[in-house]
């Protein structure tokens, strides 16, 4: 089933409001990247079971002590990733998704980590798993990967977030490194966001099980059914939405918990509509919040 119109309208209608409020305001939305780096950072990374927290990151990438024994890779996966997101904001304008655009963003996430895998896809007899699922062959790697980008480089009739989810579930699907998989591809998938001018977003580890359930929809529907995965992608751009604007309009940001007690409403009440992006909430390092009028 695609994304219903109600969502479509939606996501439309949020964009053109973003498109208006962000004329000459591009510095505010680059300090709402800028602080929002370490929990894009961390997400990803926890989804690959790093066991960095929030705050762990964020000391990682401003260089500062992290109060307990943490590994080098670790450190560099934190870095190296951060590397890759604030790379790819440059080359938004210049440079569609290639198979050399891919390969370079591997090697910079793997630097210092596996030189020996970064920035080349999967050889002879290196094979991968996911789970139960056995990733195909490593001779079908290259081939699958031009099919990929050539059917989503000529697919103009679709709705453009259902051609990213679908790219990205292919991507997944593919797996062509050794290792790295599953944090390029979320880089992809929020390149091709920032490409049709959408903000990024957050695939969050707390959702983890809903994200990879969408991969088993996928690969059980012989790669026909993505329900699960346009919904992962609309809810967490509905989310990015509501976050960009409430700092674009300079609405006061409160906890969803203050604006409970505010509004004399049941907090259970909101985190399920927050949840569902039925209200322009968003959250801030794990935490809800939403913006309300200054007066």
């Amino acid at each position: 089933m695609p994304i219903s119109k109600e969502v479509k309208q939606k996501i439309n209608s949020l964009k053109r409001e973003y498109d208006s409020l962000r004329k000459n305001k591009e510095s505010l939305l680059d300090i709402v990247s800028e602080t929002e780096l370490p929990e894009s950072v961390y997400n990803s990374n926890a989804i690959e079971n790093s066991t960095l927290t929030i705050s762990e990151t964020e000391k990682i990438l401003l260089d500062m002590e992290v109060p307990r024994n943490v590994s080098v890779r670790e450190v560099f996966e934190a870095k190296n990733l951060a590397f890759v997101f604030e790379y790819i904001k440059k080359k938004i304008s210049t440079k569609n998704i290639d198979n050399e655009l891919i390969l370079f963003l591997h090697k910079m996430l793997i630097h210092n980590i596996n030189e020996d895998i970064a920035g080349r896809f999967r050889g002879r007899n290196e094979y991968v798993r996911v789970g139960m699922y056995i990733a195909p062959a490593p001779e079908h790697i290259e081939s699958m990967i031009d099919a990929l980008l050539l059917e989503y480089s000529s697919a103009h009739m679709g709705y453009i977030i259902e051609r990213i989810s679908k790219f990205h579930l292919e991507f997944e699907h593919i797996h062509p490194f050794c290792d790295g998989n599953g944090r390029i591809g979320r880089v992809l998938l929020n390149y091709q966001l920032m490409q049709f001018g959408f903000p990024p977003i957050i695939i969050r580890d707390k959702e983890k099980a809903v994200y990879y359930q969408s991969f088993d929809e996928y690969r059980n529907s012989n790669k026909k059914k993505t329900a699960i995965m346009d919904k992962v992608v609309s809810l967490a751009l509905l989310e990015s939405f509501h976050k960009r604007i409430a700092y674009l309009k300079g609405k006061k940001i409160i906890s969803l918990a203050d604006y409970s007690k505010k509004e004399k409403q049941l907090l259970k009440i909101l985190l399920n509509k927050a949840k569902r992006q039925t209200i322009p909430a968003f959250r801030e390092k794990g935490v809800w919040k939403i913006g309300i009028h200054c007066r």
